[in-house]
């Protein structure tokens, strides 16, 4: 799999995201804790969250139809130096009266980060060979899972000792560094789009131009079997994250009777799993095609969040939630792959783009069912209603994907014809919180 980091410009792409993610976590951590520190208020820390939120409902799919448009290595390169000037007013923050200034960063920030997403998972098919897509996919998964275990220690660490400004100058190198890391990519012409015109690539194009091309990618969505199937598994997994994401504090305190140190443990053994995932996901993707790794890492999934909601004990729960983390890996990263593989690089932003909107709706749905149902019914029984949608999407993944696949390869392409798509549509490749990137 570290073979891949031998492509140069793979490589710039994956260290420079590697030093910036760490920023991310950093601030991840320190922001909401000054903010209490601040003003004593769960409230005005929520408020902060939401913020954050609305731009991925929002701008996360019309995005894409920019990153479609523009260079994608420029696109990157000025979403983080403009991610690096916003972070300047938090210096400015020392009371009640400026929090204001962070909940407007807080809208920037993630307003700017939806044009560097998908511009980054679109950008990788063209950064490595095909054979290699899969590895570069793990890998980042494994950048993510790193920073997930250094990146919230050393946020409290400064916090704790310098302040908040050394957490805001420490997140705008990264940037910074991010920045340097993507200007080294070099740029062959294959690096643009194959049919670009001087109408998509102008910025200043109308606005009817953009529902257009943004109804366009929609259209993709809707109409291929493949990138329907996909999404359509990942929009019930993801209602299932949003339950978690709002139970899991009180599982820890109320089933498992545990502390934040309990919270903690449990953190780091789904980093942990995580990181081992993105190593295995590569060698069992040689045994098994996706049809059938999908499917099973969904079941896993599913199968032992059922186990850990029933058994809460903390020998049994550590374990568990390691392995649970390993699986999620390899289901969310073959999706990925798969779209990345079998996607028209010019609709591969707009694709993306509506992926995470997508993710952000769904995870949304599922914290308001948690919220509204979770003192009503019980911590348990939500955490299984969690285990019953993994269970579903794996049998979803099952039923839909595979037959949507294309005959070939572990990870097939569409054939073109005569210049355009292939019978099955435009599924054909040409010759991947505050400040998440």
């Amino acid at each position: 799999m570290f073979a891949v980091l031998r492509q140069r410009n793979f490589a710039c792409l994956w260290v420079g995201q590697l030093v910036s993610l760490i920023g991310d976590w950093v601030l991840f951590i320190a922001l909401p804790f000054y903010i209490y520190a601040l003003t004593g208020s769960t409230l005005a820390t929520g408020i902060m969250f939401i913020v954050q939120t609305v731009p991925r409902l929002c701008f996360g799919s019309v995005a894409g139809v920019f990153v479609d448009r523009w260079n994608r290595k420029y696109t990157m390169i000025v979403t983080n130096l403009v991610q690096a000037g916003v972070l300047m007013p938090l210096f400015l923050v020392r009371s009640p009266e400026w929090l204001w200034i962070i909940y407007v960063f807080a809208f920037i920030d993630s307003s700017v980060s939806q044009f560097f997403t998908p511009a980054q998972t679109a950008i990788i098919p063209q950064l490595v060979d095909e054979s290699n897509l899969l590895a570069a996919n793990s890998l980042n998964s494994t950048s993510t899972e790193l920073t997930r275990l250094v990146g919230p220690f050393l946020g409290g660490l400064l916090l704790g000792l310098f302040g908040l400004n050394s957490v805001i100058i420490v997140d705008a190198l990264s940037f910074l560094f991010s920045a340097l890391m993507i200007s080294l990519i070099a740029s062959p012409s294959r690096l643009a789009l194959a049919k670009e015109d001087a109408s998509r690539s102008s910025a200043g194009a109308s606005v009817l131009k953009v529902w257009r091309e943004w109804m366009d990618g929609l259209r993709v969505v809707r109409r291929e079997r493949l990138v329907a199937a996909i999404f359509t598994v990942i929009g019930v997994a993801m209602i299932g994250e949003g339950l978690i994401e709002v139970l899991f504090t009180g599982y820890v305190e109320h089933v498992l009777h545990g502390t934040a140190v309990v919270l903690g443990w449990l953190m780091s053994a789904q980093a942990i799993g995580g990181i081992v995932g993105s190593l295995l996901v590569v060698r069992l993707s040689k045994w098994l095609a996706p049809a059938l790794l999908i499917p099973l890492c969904g079941l896993i999934f599913g199968g032992l969040l059922a186990v850990v909601a029933l058994v809460p004990v903390l020998a049994v729960v550590l374990p568990l939630i390691t392995i649970i983390g390993a699986s999620v890996i390899g289901f969310f990263v073959s999706q990925i792959t798969l779209l990345q593989s079998n996607v028209a690089n010019e609709y591969q932003g707009r694709v993306f783009g509506a992926f995470g909107a997508l993710q952000a709706i769904a995870m949304l749905v599922g914290m308001v069912l948690a919220s509204g149902l979770g003192d009503r019914l019980g911590i348990v029984p939500m955490v299984l209603v969690d285990a019953a949608c993994n269970l579903l999407a794996a049998l979803l993944a099952f039923v839909l994907i595979r037959p949507a696949l294309p005959t070939g390869s572990p990870f097939p392409v569409a054939e073109e014809c005569c210049g355009e798509a292939a019978p099955g549509g435009i599924l054909v490749r040409e010759a991947p919180g505050v400040g998440v990137h």
